[in-house]
């Protein structure tokens, strides 16, 4: 583990030297290829370095940032052309991904809540650094209060699990059950705010709206993951208490779900739509989750990471529109099939494994999700039901609304996408339908 920190680490002075844009993008890319390699088959952490190690669970998440921040890179071609700052940018991904990277790898739960409360200065910094309406601090203001007001009470019920075990790793604090529905609250609300759940989510369409590309993309695709993945960490010490009260959040998530859905169709901000599906993708996942059952718990997973993917490369196709055009409102993306043709194969593509259709992995955790809350209770099929009409019709809404029509500026104009965009767009879209060929490591996990 500690051999690919090393690397990121010595990645620093690079960000900062006259050519650092492609040999970063380049190494990136290589550790990428060399993580992937270490075949991960193990429920246990191995490949064990002083506090880091990396079980299944760690392996997919880490697997998601390193591809996330390579392509951050590739779609932040603006920041390379006009040289706004490129060595501090860099800088700011390289750290992102290190304390990302050291996040998933912590074994011990205070160097997992330091991390994660850590993740948030770079990313606080690319929001407020390379937004672009003055409004973005108010969105950094938000993204940081709610955020650090709902991480008070987890670190406060870590030093409480801590005096009662005596350790804070995880492997030892495995069946603890701590049955005091306080120290219940406090160590999920901070989870249940990072995901977002519905009723904390404010923070989120501001963060993305004022957001650039790369704070949007590792927004959706990473930052959103912790919360899922701490939530799968601490339930192994809340097995009991989970089952008290467990109800009460898969209710929330649900309803807000359905109504996160009733949102989006009434945006007019492609960011802001996207934003908001991001919310209503990570209800289920939050339902899910909550039912504690074998199926929640994979399905889960598989969709954090499906949706990683696919929500990065929609805020992609937005960001190539917003280039040409200069707006994110649909009003004036409209007919965007007459003015680039070729992007519109895109927007389909993602749109369609938004909507979970086959052969996506949004697909097959959708499924499991579904199989895991309907077992659970069947009452959750109504809702359940509305979640996915819906998800499917406000996608509908975004590619038809922003593809058809007539186009709005007058333009009779054909725009060309340059091949770094099929290219980044390519890799988003390919890892997420090729993973349903191989997916043992998301579904067969526990």
């Amino acid at each position: 583990m500690l051999k690919l920190l090393m690397s990121l680490v010595f990645l620093i002075p690079v960000c900062f030297s006259s050519s650092s844009w492609w040999m970063v993008q380049a190494t990136l890319f290589l550790m990428t290829f060399v993580f992937m390699s270490l075949s991960m088959h193990s429920t246990f952490f191995v490949g064990l370095s002083y506090y880091l190690g990396c079980d299944v669970l760690s392996y997919g998440l880490i697997l998601l940032s390193f591809w996330i921040c390579v392509l951050m890179v590739m779609a932040s071609e603006a920041v390379f052309r006009y040289n706004t700052h490129r060595g501090f940018f860099l800088l700011m991904i390289v750290l992102l991904l290190g304390l990302l990277y050291c996040t998933f790898g912590a074994m011990n739960l205070f160097m997992f809540y330091l991390f994660f409360e850590s993740s948030l200065i770079p990313t606080l910094f690319l929001i407020l650094g390379w937004g672009y309406q003055p409004e973005r601090l108010q969105a950094g203001v938000y993204l940081l209060f709610y955020t650090l007001l709902a991480s008070l009470p987890l670190l406060v019920a870590l030093f409480y699990l801590g005096d009662e075990q005596s350790s804070l790793f995880m492997s030892l604090c495995v069946g603890t059950n701590l049955s005091h529905v306080v120290c219940y609250a406090a160590l999920i609300m901070a989870f249940l705010v990072k995901m977002p759940m519905f009723l904390v989510h404010l923070w989120l369409p501001k963060a993305h709206v004022e957001a650039p590309v790369s704070g949007s993309m590792i927004l959706a695709g990473v930052l959103l993951k912790l919360g899922g993945y701490g939530l799968l960490r601490v339930f192994k010490v809340l097995s009991l208490s989970g089952l008290v009260y467990n109800f009460i959040w898969v209710g929330v998530s649900l309803v807000g779900g359905v109504l996160v859905s009733f949102i989006c169709l009434r945006q007019t901000d492609l960011k802001a739509l996207i934003a908001y599906s991001s919310v209503a993708h990570m209800g289920i996942v939050l339902g899910g989750l909550m039912t504690m059952s074998y199926w929640g718990f994979c399905g889960s997973f598989t969709l954090m990471i499906a949706h990683g993917l696919c929500s990065s490369g929609l805020f992609c196709l937005a960001n190539i529109s917003y280039e040409r055009l200069g707006s994110r409102s649909l009003l004036i993306n409209r007919g965007l099939m007459n003015f680039m043709p070729s992007m519109t194969l895109w927007w389909f593509l993602l749109s369609s494994c938004n909507m979970a259709a086959p052969p996506s992995l949004n697909l097959l955790s959708e499924i499991s999700l579904l199989n895991s809350l309907v077992g659970w209770t069947w009452v959750t099929m109504v809702m359940l039901a509305f979640l996915s009409f819906f998800s499917a019709a406000y996608t509908l809404y975004l590619y038809s609304y922003s593809q058809h029509g007539k186009i709005y500026s007058g333009l009779y104009s054909c725009a060309m996408g340059y091949t770094r965009e099929y290219l980044l767009l390519f890799l988003h879209w390919f890892p997420l339908n090729l993973l349903i060929l191989k997916s043992e490591p998301c579904m067969l996990w526990l």
